[in-house]
């Protein structure tokens, strides 16, 4: 009869190598800032602050963890074409990027892909939001889940995964969808191109799901089969929840006034109705869309960035299995 197995409490079992800011800051050893704090202020999303020091101590460490992950991944790769005789050319680096709605996931897939396209070689590095692969709002609408939007029955998985198949197989001129979040809704014939890039950066709420397995053993691919280096960015329900409603708070002053806006309506009620909006919205929809879609993927992560209330990264977790 088998035993129970008793772990002894300081046996860490977590797959993660965790750093404090100063501990991973260590970590950028000589690699050279290559941005200018205008373009730092630039790359910052709306509500999301960005300081040279958190780029320095956070995202500096990161590009250079990110160049030996890409060096050796070309190796992998070259390894196997010389074991299968074969050529297929240039494999891209594909960082996937994932996190809740407000969280942040923008200004560091913007500011990823400036640093890493200033890498000594000047890699050619593109990136791709998976909002442009949502349903159109009509097929949303004619499915009765409009207010399931962001959830991932809401994505066209095929169109996603097609797009990332032809990317991995170096393919030139890749088109990808592309999404307005004026509208809140796709943009009919525009589209942007992808052509054979050395990195891409794919980000979005759901990239790291995976969904039930064929008990048939069929081979299902799941978006997150495509990347080389994940990365979860993470806080706090209650931090999410202040975030989302100062953006819709300031939205409401700025592209909300347009009449060409989706969200026009609400940059005509007050502020007490506004922030019960903000709520509701956040508590129906992207509250749970976090807890039954998003949270669940972390453990999936290479990296996990946890933010603190000033929407500064405070901890880094790297896993090391």
């Amino acid at each position: 009869m088998d035993q129970a197995v008793t772990l002894k409490p300081e046996m860490d079992l977590s797959p993660y190598r965790v750093f404090t800011e100063r501990e991973w800051a260590r970590l950028r050893k000589s690699t050279p800032m290559t941005l200018a704090s205008q373009e730092v202020e630039e790359l910052r999303g709306l509500n999301d602050p960005m300081s040279m020091g958190q780029v320095e101590k956070i995202y500096l460490p990161l590009s250079r963890l990110l160049a030996y992950y890409a060096e050796a991944t070309v190796g992998l790769h070259q390894a196997s074409q010389n074991f299968l005789g074969i050529k297929d050319g240039k494999t891209p680096f594909i960082i996937g990027v994932a996190g809740s709605v407000a969280v942040g996931k923008s200004t560091t897939s913007r500011l990823l892909k400036a640093l890493l396209a200033r890498w000594p070689a000047s890699p050619k590095v593109d990136l791709v939001t998976t909002d442009g692969f949502l349903y159109p709002n009509a097929v949303l609408e004619s499915q009765g889940i409009m207010h399931r939007k962001g959830f991932p029955e809401s994505f066209d998985r095929a169109k996603l995964l097609k797009f990332l198949s032809d990317i991995k197989a170096g393919r030139r001129n890749v088109r990808a969808p592309i999404y307005s979040h004026f509208y809140y809704d796709n943009m009919p014939g525009h589209s942007v191109t992808v052509d054979k890039p050395d990195i891409l950066i794919v980000e979005g709420l759901n990239v790291l799901q995976t969904r039930e397995l064929p008990k048939d053993g069929r081979a299902v691919p799941f978006v997150s089969d495509f990347f080389d280096f994940s990365i979860y960015i993470d806080a706090t329900e209650e931090q999410l929840l202040s975030w989302y409603v100062d953006r819709f708070m300031r939205l409401r002053e700025t592209a909300f006034r347009d009449p060409g806006s989706y969200f026009h309506k609400y940059s005509r009620i007050d502020d007490r109705e506004a922030l019960e909006t903000a709520n509701r919205i956040w508590n129906e929809i992207n509250l749970v869309n976090l807890r039954e879609n998003i949270l669940p993927t972390r453990p999936r992560a290479d990296l996990i960035l946890t933010k603190n209330d000033a929407h500064r990264i405070a901890k880094v977790a790297l896993r090391r299995i």
